[in-house]
């Protein structure tokens, strides 16, 4: 059964980065495809980004299209989320999970919360203004 745990949160100024890490364990993690969602208080999760099985592949949301950079590395089991440029609108907590063995990583599959499974406690991100 995979499992997922995330770090790598904290508080950071509006123009600042941060990155995220995602930790995969208990399953064959290199062939899951893997995606980061954010939920801000009040407010429904909100799916960030996604990348494939190798890496060959990454969607993003249209909010953080050429701000955030996903990337994984196979031999360390991790996940990661670069976020630059951040904004205070970005605040919320991050989590990753992974997504559904079986189904095709699609522009159609990849944005749904529903096709994933093995979700983390999530780390918080808080932007300052």
């Amino acid at each position: 059964q995979v499992q997922v745990g995330e770090s790598g949160g904290g508080l950071v100024q509006a123009g600042g980065s941060l990155r995220l890490s995602c930790v995969i364990s208990g399953s064959t993690y290199t062939t899951y495809a893997l995606g980061w969602f954010r939920q801000a208080a009040g407010r429904e999760r909100e799916f960030v980004a996604a990348i494939s099985w190798n890496g060959g592949e990454t969607y993003y949301s249209d909010s953080v299209k050429g701000r955030f950079t996903i990337s994984r590395d196979n031999a360390k089991n991790t996940m990661y989320l670069q976020m630059n440029s951040l904004k205070p609108e970005d605040t919320a907590a991050f989590s990753c999970a992974a997504l559904s063995p079986g189904l095709p990583f699609t522009s159609a599959t990849v944005p749904n919360h529903y096709n994933y499974i093995a979700w983390g406690q999530g780390t918080q991100v808080t932007v300052s203004s």
